[in-house]
């Protein structure tokens, strides 16, 4: 398949970890290695490097062992920035949002955070998987509500309309201007000009190519 990705998934809960893989595998893509925690994921994508074999796209939870706090999402926060070219999406059971915000603050390309309960819509799923892999984002609903709503706080939105907070929030989920269109039940000239007034209020330039859609979510997360 033209879409298919390689996929390194580190998960405790062998249950979680066997069913994510059956998901994967059964739409055509690539598990190389389920793992169980944190060590042995930055071991097996060390091993994995050395081999010139790196996968797509890690898929991560935020707590793992020993001690079931943060090791996930300092892992991801690690590769990330040791092997950039690697996807990294994170699995929480909740929004977390000073992981969420770690996790989003470096580069914007093929970086993702969803919770558990979105791993049920399939289609969805598998569909993030692939998007970050291919270095777009997936951010979840929820978490896109929240790290807005700290950033009206800090007025770094402020210029911006309801609507276009409203198609800002539809961008972060990595929605097209015509999946927004249909989700607002308006024109794709309509979002593409809501887009335009974003990127000028938020001073985005043409110069920071595609990932304005990125960065005009994620400005807020360096001020």
């Amino acid at each position: 398949m033209d879409d298919r990705v390689r996929v390194v998934i580190a998960e405790d809960s062998v249950l979680l970890r066997e069913g994510l893989t059956r998901l994967l595998t059964d739409r055509g893509h690539d598990v190389v290695a389920g793992l169980g925690d944190a060590d042995a994921l930055m071991k097996t994508i060390a091993e994995l490097a050395g081999r010139g074999e790196l996968p797509d796209v890690v898929v991560a939870d935020v707590r793992m062992p020993p001690t079931h706090t943060d090791e996930g999402v300092r892992a991801a926060v690690r590769l990330r920035r040791e092997h950039p070219g690697v996807g990294v999406l994170v699995l929480s059971q909740y929004v977390e949002e000073q992981y969420a915000t770690e996790l989003l603050a470096g580069s914007s390309r093929g970086v993702g955070y969803l919770l558990k309960d979105r791993v049920a819509e399939v289609r969805e799923f598998v569909d993030a998987v692939v998007r970050v892999a291919r270095g777009g984002t997936a951010l979840d609903p929820e978490v896109v509500a929240q790290l807005l709503g700290r950033s009206r706080k800090q007025d770094v939105l402020a210029g911006l309309t309801p609507r276009e907070r409203e198609v800002l929030g539809l961008m972060a989920e990595g929605r097209t201007n015509s999946a927004i269109a249909r989700q607002l039940v308006v024109s794709d000239g309509a979002v593409e000009k809501h887009v335009s007034n974003i990127f000028l209020k938020l001073g985005l330039s043409p110069s920071d190519g595609d990932h304005r859609r990125v960065l005009a979510v994620l400005t807020y997360l360096n001020s």
